[in-house]
Order: C-alpha cells, then sequence, then structure tokens
C-alpha cells in the first residue's frame, strides 16, 4: 500500500513541478516585453521632451533682445539699432528673467560670449558649461550642447544644461544662450498612467543615482548598486533579478538613452508578478505535504510495532554515549524487546552509580587543588599574599606598565623595633601584631591593589593605576591607623608604628628585584629619618 501511494505522488510531484516551471518562465517573458514597452516608450518621450525643449532656447536665442544685447556688449563699436533695450548687461538680464519666468521646465537663462564668459544670466550664479571648439556649420537648426543631468545643490533639483549658439544678423556666432532645465519636469512624460504596462521608470547618471522616478521623488529613492547597474548595461533589454529601488526585490532591464547621457530602468515588484504563480504553488505543495503526512502515518503506523523499540533503545544509547545518565524506558512488552529494555535500564543504573561516585570523588579532589592552590599564594600567618605570589603580581605589572604605561606606585613598610617587641613579649605576641597590621592593610587598599606579606616583619603594598601622591595618602592612613591601635600583652599596652618607603614604576625597571631595590631604599630612607612616617623615593 506504502508503495503504492509513493508510485502515484512521485509522478504527480514532478509534473505539478515542470508545469509551474513553465509558467514561471511565461510569467518572466511577458513582464520581460512590458519592461521593454516602459523603457521604449520613455525612450521616446525623452526625445520628444528634449526637441521641445530645445526648440524653446533656440527660439530665445534667436530674439532681438539676445542678439542687440549680446553685440552691443560683445561689440561696442557696432551699429546697433538705437531702439534696442538691452546695450547693458543688467537690462538683457532683466529679458532673461522674464523669459524663464514664462517657461515652467527653465531654471536660468545665462547669455555667455564666444570665449564662455557670462554676460547675463537670470539667476545671481550662473551655471557652469563647457562650449564646443566649433560649432555645426548649420549651428541655427543643429547647433546643441547637452550637459549630463546632475543634482544642483543651488536649485535642490535635478537639472540639465542645454547651449544653442547665438547668432548676429550676419549669421557669425557671437556666443551662445544656456538654459538650465528642470529634469524632474519631466517626470510625467516618463510613464502613462492610463496606456502603459505595469512598472516603474527610472533615470539614472552614470553612477548609479537617480535622477528622475516616474513612481516618487527621486531624492527619496536610493542609488542603485554598482555591478548591478553594469550588469543591466551589459545586457541592454534583458531582464534581471536584483534588489530594486522601490521594492526590495524587482525585475528590470535597462536601456541607453540616445538624447541624454543617462540609462533608462524598467522595473517592477517581483512579489506583485509572481503573486498568483506563489499562491498556485503555496497550495500544490500544501497538497503535496497533506499526501506527505497521510503517507507518513500509514508508515509509522506499520513500522510503530517493531521499529518504534529499536529506535527508542538506539536513541536512549546514543544519549548516555553524549552523557546523559538519566535516560530510563519503560517496558511495556513481554516479547524478546521487552527483555532486552529491562536489561538496558538495568545498564544505566550501574553507569548512574559509578558515575555519581566518580563525580563524588572529582568534587573532593577540586576541593583539594583549591585548598593547596590557596596555601601555594598565601602566608600561612597573615592572609596576605606570599612572596612567590608577589613576584608574579609585579611582574605582571611591570609588564602592563611597558604595554600601556600604566603607572603604579609600591610601598614596602616593617614594623618599627618588630625584633625587641618580639623578644621583649615572645613570638605569640609578635605573630598577633603581624596579623593585625595585615588587617589594616587590606582595608586600606581598593580591591584591585594587592597586599602581600614580604618577609619577617616587612609588608608589601602594589597600588594600580596610583600615582605617588595619592598612594603617599595611603601609606599615612596606614602609618595613622596602625599607630593609633594599642595591642596587650603581659598586662601591658604595646605602641606599635610602621616605616613606609614609596616608590612608583620607571621604564628603567626591569625586574621585579629592581623594583624591590628601590623600595627597601625608600625604606631606609624613612628610618633614617627617625621611624614612624612615609618616605617617597623618585
Amino acid at each position: 500500500m506504502v508503495f503504492a501511494i509513493i508510485a502515484t505522488l512521485i509522478p504527480s510531484l514532478g509534473l505539478g513541478l515542470l508545469s509551474f516551471r513553465q509558467n514561471e518562465a511565461q510569467i518572466s517573458g511577458n513582464v520581460t516585453r512590458e519592461l521593454r514597452t516602459l523603457t521604449s516608450d520613455a525612450s521616446r518621450e525623452i526625445e520628444l521632451w528634449i526637441d521641445k525643449r530645445a526648440h524653446e532656447v533656440r527660439v530665445s536665442s534667436t530674439s532681438n533682445a539676445v542678439i542687440d544685447g549680446l553685440s552691443a556688449i560683445a561689440r561696442p563699436q557696432a551699429n546697433i539699432r538705437a531702439n534696442t533695450v538691452t546695450k547693458n548687461p543688467q537690462a538683457l538680464a532683466h529679458y532673461l528673467r522674464s523669459v524663464q519666468e514664462k517657461l515652467d521646465t527653465f531654471r536660468e537663462l545665462t547669455v555667455v560670449n564666444a570665449d564662455g564668459q557670462v554676460v547675463a544670466s537670470s539667476a545671481a550664479v550662473a551655471a557652469a558649461v563647457t562650449l564646443p571648439d566649433e560649432w555645426s556649420p548649420n549651428s541655427l537648426t543643429e547647433g546643441l550642447v547637452i550637459t549630463p543631468p546632475h543634482w544642483d545643490e543651488q536649485y535642490t533639483t535635478t537639472t540639465l544644461s542645454i547651449a544653442v549658439p547665438v547668432l548676429s544678423y550676419d549669421n557669425l556666432i557671437m556666443g551662445a544662450l544656456v538654459a538650465v532645465l528642470d529634469l524632474r519636469t519631466l517626470q510625467p512624460h516618463l510613464k502613462s498612467a492610463k496606456k502603459s504596462p505595469p512598472g516603474e521608470v527610472l533615470l539614472l547618471d552614470r553612477d548609479g543615482r537617480i535622477l528622475v522616478s516616474s513612481q516618487i521623488d527621486a531624492e527619496k529613492l536610493k542609488q542603485l548598486d554598482t555591478s548591478v547597474l553594469r550588469r543591466l548595461q551589459s545586457q541592454p533589454g534583458e531582464s534581471l533579478v536584483f534588489q530594486g529601488m522601490t521594492h526590495r526585490e524587482v525585475i528590470g532591464l535597462a536601456d541607453v538613452s540616445e538624447n541624454l547621457p543617462v540609462t533608462i530602468v524598467a522595473e517592477r515588484d517581483r512579489g506583485e508578478v509572481y503573486s498568483a504563480w506563489v499562491e498556485l504553488r503555496d497550495m500544490f505543495l500544501a497538497l503535496v505535504g497533506a499526501l506527505v503526512i497521510v503517507v507518513a502515518a500509514v508508515a509509522f503506523q506499520m513500522g510503530r510495532s517493531i521499529v518504534g523499540p529499536l529506535q527508542r533503545l538506539i536513541g536512549a544509547a546514543d544519549r548516555i554515549a553524549g552523557g546523559d545518565l538519566e535516560v530510563r524506558l519503560t517496558a511495556t512488552r513481554n516479547d524478546e524487546l521487552g527483555h532486552l529494555t529491562q536489561v538496558f535500564n538495568q545498564m544505566a543504573d550501574r553507569l548512574r552509580h559509578s558515575h555519581a561516585e566518580i563525580m563524588a570523588a572529582n568534587q573532593a579532589m577540586q576541593q583539594q587543588n583549591q585548598v593547596l592552590e590557596t596555601l601555594s599564594i598565601t602566608d600561612s600567618l597573615t592572609g596576605l599574599y606570599n612572596r612567590s605570589k608577589l613576584d608574579a603580581i609585579l611582574s605582571d605589572e611591570l609588564a602592563r606598565f611597558k604595554r600601556t604605561q600604566r603607572e603604579f606606585t609600591l610601598l614596602m613598610m616593617d614594623i618599627d623595633y618588630f625584633k625587641t617587641l618580639n623578644d621583649t613579649y615572645g613570638h605569640i605576641t609578635g605573630d598577633e601584631i603581624l596579623t593585625a597590621v595585615a588587617r589594616i592593610l587590606i582595608q586600606s587598599i581598593r580591591s584591585i591593589d594587592y597586599a602581600a606579606r614580604y618577609g619577617g616583619d616587612e609588608f608589601i603594598i602594589i597600588l594600580v593605576e596610583t600615582s605617588t601622591d595619592q598612594a603617599l595618602k595611603t601609606a599615612e592612613r596606614v602609618r595613622s591607623q596602625v599607630e593609633n591601635m594599642r595591642y596587650s600583652a603581659n598586662d601591658s599596652v604595646i605602641a606599635v608604628t610602621v616605616s613606609i618607603g614609596v616608590v612608583q614604576c620607571q621604564s628603567g625597571d626591569m625586574t621585579p628585584t629592581a623594583v624591590f631595590a628601590r623600595a627597601d631604599s625608600a625604606l631606609y630612607g624613612a628610618k633614617h629619618a627617625g621611624r614612624n612616617r612615609a618616605f617617597c623615593v623618585s
């Protein structure tokens, strides 16, 4: 039965997937044709728009006001008609502004002489334009210079400049009329809301930045990835799937305009194109999934009585091999599989018992190791770090100082006349004094600092990231607290003081011994100065 179901399911699934694949290819072909139509229509509209704007600029360039004004400025000795109103740049600029205000696509009109110098302009700052060295012989009808479209910061829009020659009455080129066009006025012509196929049309510059879009303002769209732009330009008219500028994933193609140095890109939301196809595909896959579930249920029911118990045993064995010893199976059968399950449970019980004994022994060993580690770095009497640990700490601090120049200060101190105290009151009292001084040291330093017993009645404090002035304050605090404490022994009150030597790390300190030597010298200075004081050596 299972074989029959599978034999029926596999051919149905194969034919269904093949049908969907062919349908997808057909949809892709239709979308490609529609996008080609969009780019073709947009290219034609751009050509018409450019021709119309060029005609408007040529008409303006042949006006008497422009010709007379440029003649009066460029050739002052020429015989200009007496009634002209453009014998100075201000009058010509006024005329240009009046013309520009009547043409909504124009942002600026500028007259330049034959050398490219600005004569008059409707704008405060005229746009730059590069004129050809030689104009066409038919300059009156064919002479035209178009600069690449770009984002104009002055007008906060995408602009395009067109320059046409200005001819004198005897057909000599005197200069040119330059018009700055607002490229956003081209937006309504890129796509017809009623006649054009679905999709969006975008004009991109050579770097893939949006110039004009049929959907929204260009500045609201992101720049097309350079690699995607190169692929589109290398395969004009061929559709590609890429991360678009109007939707997350689009189908698009590109064409290059013959009239403008721009790339025309038409794209359409891929999710919208394939929405119906995806819905049918999902329904088909859901049906196949339901059939698979039915087949799996039948197979599960048939194999449950034999394969199920074996799989549970294998899974339990894998868990034990992975370290999970809390596995226990329920034996519900009286056959060979039931007996095998009971034996498995007995084996797991023995493993758990052995593992518990091993873990208890391991925990005891870890505790012993922690005690041994603490004893290896701690002075047994005072609870401070011992000399071995002190050397390691100081070596680390020296290495850190060489790497990061983080300064530290070392305090070396000993108890004044400790030998006399020991001889007078006994070693037990001496040990109590050492312990009391150690408590004061621990209470006087920060958690990042270190206190250690250097040997005998000598102690070391390492103050991390501490200057000499701060270290002297800490030393004085320690000295004062020790001096203020009183120790009773044999019905006597003992006053204890300490002498402290203070040194700061230096670039010449290569080893802990060198630092200890300087600290010992500072300690000697404190004793020589009368004891019960802190002494600093630079």
